[in-house]
């Protein structure tokens, strides 16, 4: 298992992680607005199909360490909020929301799976509508879910903005241009 997101279809990347269970545990950092705004963003969420979703994200509070948004994230320095709505919603296994509430807006999917005192977290993103999305996302979920096994095993989660410019740049080598993404045409890797 790679740390690593992997593009498994076009528009498509896909996260595992191993993380300290109860399956219980990893699904209430989730779902829960407190515990999911120590990894991700804050916000409610409604837990049935349909539901509204609002993640209010705050980069800069999750690690105690100062760490400014690099100048193409400045419009996200002091926050934002993502709306989207519930698409499956399976306790404690499964949990998918669009992430936005425009048609045509990609899709998140969440599912957990028991491994002795561990859980396999996957993490799926689709309809991803370009490379340079990819790109950001990977190099985004990445970070964050290197926060979330880092506030489940008990230690100090690493600044977001300056692992993620690491991160999105390392996505931006893997990540070739090839035809990622359904919009895009395809172009020879370099």
């Amino acid at each position: 298992m790679t740390e690593y997101g992997v593009v498994t279809a076009p528009g498509t990347v896909k996260f595992e992680r191993v993380l300290p269970g109860p399956i219980e545990r990893v699904w209430a950092y989730l779902t829960e607005p407190d515990k999911r705004a120590k990894w991700l963003a804050a916000g409610k969420m409604e837990l049935h199909e349909g539901g509204r979703v609002t993640l209010e994200f705050r980069h800069a509070d999750l690690s105690a360490i100062a760490d400014p948004a690099p100048e193409r994230y400045k419009e996200y320095e002091h926050g934002s909020t993502m709306e989207g709505r519930v698409t499956r919603c399976e306790p404690p296994r499964v949990l998918s929301f669009t992430w936005g509430e425009k048609a045509g807006e990609s899709h998140v999917t969440f599912e957990l799976t028991p491994r002795g005192t561990d859980v396999v977290l996957t993490l799926t993103h689709e309809r991803l509508p370009n490379r340079t999305e990819m790109v950001s996302v990977s190099g985004g979920w990445h970070t964050h879910l290197d926060i979330l096994s880092g506030v489940l095993s008990g230690g100090e989660p690493r600044p977001f903005w300056s692992t993620h410019v690491v991160l999105e740049d390392e996505y931006e080598r893997r990540i070739g241009r090839t035809k990622v993404a359904p919009d895009e045409e395809a172009s020879p890797a370099p």
